[in-house]
């Protein structure tokens, strides 16, 4: 098992991306802490998951934009499992609603990049005091963050190219002891398409990807496997494409 023995925090582990993490996670010996904002059957049922299979869990629901909710979590995962923590995976952010700048005012501005960016702070700030030797960060930022998002996402790939430059800057701040990578995933089959893009532009962009399909929850889940073990162990800094061959970088 790679994460035998570790405890790991998931943001936003309550479904989609986040549920794959934690149940990735989890099969390669982890202990998980589950954060869920308001998917609480997918968070309830990855810990009976979890236990059913010897492993150990527990979900709390939490808004990461909230400081005393970040506080509460760490305090929380810290009484199931020990003072240490070995990874910190934040799924934790989105779109809210497709705007343009004409269209947008300051307030939305504000709320997607707290959801996004600040909340990655908040908890950084929170559990890196707690992370020993060899630890693991791994944010997830967006395609959009290299590419400017599709219409009306311009604060939200504002919000995640921030993300990218945060993951870059920790890495230098933060090792050796804790390494840090994010993933910037493409056209993932989520929630997150369901609402926001339109079928006809998802048929169009998994048929024109060298792969000729969308990515999967678990697609991702497996990088941030990777990316939290010892497997990675020489890389930091690093924005990792994840997309099916639509973008380059």
């Amino acid at each position: 098992m790679l994460l035998k023995n570790k405890t790991a925090i998931v943001t936003g582990g309550g479904r989609d991306i986040g549920r794959a993490c934690v149940m990735r996670l989890a099969e390669e010996g982890a202990r998980v802490a589950i954060n869920y904002h308001s998917s609480s059957e997918g968070a309830d049922s990855a810990v009976t998951e979890i236990k059913a299979a010897g492993g150990d869990a527990f979900a709390m629901r939490g808004d990461m934009m909230d400081q005393t909710d970040v506080d509460a979590l760490v305090t929380a995962t810290q009484e199931h499992f020990g003072e240490r923590i070995d990874v910190l995976v934040h799924v934790t952010g989105g779109l809210v609603a497709r705007k343009k700048i004409s269209e947008m005012d300051i307030d939305h501005w504000n709320t997607v990049m707290d959801l996004n960016t600040t909340s990655l702070f908040r908890m950084v700030k929170a559990v890196e005091p707690y992370m020993p030797e060899g630890s693991a960060i791994v944010p997830i930022a967006s395609q959009a963050g290299r590419d400017g998002g599709g219409p009306g996402a311009i604060a939200y790939a504002t919000s995640k190219g921030a993300v990218m430059t945060m993951s870059r800057g920790m890495a230098k701040e933060f090792g050796p002891r804790i390494r840090v990578n994010a993933l910037c995933p493409g056209m993932i089959d989520t929630d997150f398409h369901n609402v926001f893009t339109k079928p006809e532009v998802r048929t169009h962009v998994a048929n024109a990807s060298p792969v000729r399909r969308e990515g999967t929850s678990m697609d991702c889940a497996n990088l941030v496997v990777f990316l939290a073990s010892d497997q990675s162990a020489f890389m930091t800094g690093a924005c990792v494409d994840i997309n099916g061959g639509m973008l380059f970088s």
